[in-house]
């Protein structure tokens, strides 16, 4: 059995981009730093596997160049509906990483900072207890905590659930493909992002030129055409474009991982006394691309304020202040993207895509002066900080 003390001062739940970004910048501060990971290793998660310009920023705070680990980089995107498409520059400089090299690289970088990593550790319920947290282990162990910072993604822990997003009608599904040689060499440097009824997702190359195919379905949809191979087949026969990719491609996994309900639009507004993180505090719809941005962007804002005293209903207004407007903005260009209606207008909206990319993304993204710029700075000391549970 893996060993943990009963009693710890500052616990992190989850161990993605969010955890890690706030475990590595805590322990750099001098705090006691406890983060529990489920997984005994990293694994694939359903992601579109998109560095923006704002991801690529915090990475490099961390010490850590997306090229050097092998993430494809990215200057153009490409939309397609039907038989119609559009391309066009990215107004950032953008890279595609699969989340298991980037799991594993950020957990193993917080575990160099001294942050205590526990993996393989599931946590089944955390309630209040006497001025701290008692947090329920799945092996029927229990840590005492005084704060907790949750950042496992989009699964709710039992018991602390999330509010309703915007859009929660959607399915998630990721497959990585080998593509055919000529496919590969065409994606290199670009981005598909692709429309169908009911849905729209994305394709990529990351490191090791594997292709990273990413999409999400109306669940009435899904329950229309069948399970993962009538759908892909339906939306190839849709889109002659993506089809073109995906000539000759070899699925690499037997099966495609899938999440569900996913709450786009969902901003965290319940006061809690517990520091939510990427997913469990803002879900934005994944085609703009700024899911991984807005965890490492909530792990250092979350670990700034912590460290200037503030509680975490503070924290939540500040980031939900910074992100509301184009989180908004952006989950009704999703649900626009699945309608009928949304669909009609697609062959007029492609021939504006060239001209609105750059309006879209500064509309949708992270405000650039919302941006930490401070890097990682070893043995700086820690305020004492203690959380009020309500």
């Amino acid at each position: 059995m893996i060993r943990i003390r009963e009693s710890v001062e500052n616990l992190i739940v989850g161990g993605g981009p969010a955890g890690s970004m706030l475990g590595m910048r805590l322990a750099d501060a001098g705090l006691q730093v406890t983060l529990l990971e489920k997984e005994a290793m990293a694994g694939h998660k359903v992601c579109g596997e998109f560095l923006s310009h704002e991801a690529v920023e915090y990475l490099q705070q961390a010490g850590l160049a997306p090229g050097e680990l092998g993430a494809a980089p990215i200057h153009s995107i490409r939309l397609s509906a039907g038989n119609r498409a559009a391309c066009a520059k990215l107004p950032f400089r953008a890279f595609s990483l699969s989340r298991y090299v980037l799991d594993t690289v950020m957990l193993e970088r917080a575990e160099e900072r001294s942050c205590e990593v526990k993996r393989g550790i599931c946590v089944e319920k955390i309630e209040p207890r006497g001025g701290a947290w008692r947090v329920q282990l799945r092996d029927g162990r229990a840590v005492r905590a005084q704060n907790v910072f949750l950042a496992n993604g989009k699964h709710d822990l039992h018991g602390w659930k999330r509010g309703e997003g915007k859009q929660c009608d959607l399915v998630g599904f990721k497959m990585h493909w080998q593509l055919n040689p000529v496919q590969t060499k065409a994606m290199r440097g670009l981005i598909e992002l692709f429309l169908f009824p009911g849905g729209y997702g994305g394709l990529s190359l990351i490191e090791t030129e594997t292709a990273n195919l990413c999409l999400v379905v109306q669940r009435a949809q899904l329950q229309r055409i069948g399970p993962w191979g009538e759908l892909l087949a339906a939306i190839l026969s849709e889109n002659p474009h993506l089809l073109q990719r995906m000539q000759g491609a070899e699925a690499l996994w037997e099966k495609p991982l899938a999440v569900s309900s996913i709450p786009y639009g969902y901003l965290v507004n319940q006061p809690c006394g517990i520091w939510c993180l990427g997913d469990q505090a803002a879900v934005v719809p994944s085609f703009t691309g700024d899911g991984l941005a807005i965890a490492l962007h909530s792990g250092a804002l979350a670990s700034e304020m912590f460290l200037a005293g503030a509680s975490a209903d503070e924290y939540h207004q500040k980031l939900v202040g910074q992100l509301g407007k184009g989180i908004s903005f952006a989950t009704r260009i999703s649900r626009a993207m699945i309608t009928p209606v949304g669909r009609g207008i697609a062959p007029f909206g492609l021939r504006l895509f060239p001209h609105a990319v750059r309006w879209i993304a500064n509309s949708t993204r992270i405000p650039e002066e919302d941006i930490l710029c401070a890097r990682l700075t070893p043995h700086v000391e820690p305020s004492h900080h203690k959380e009020h549970i309500a």
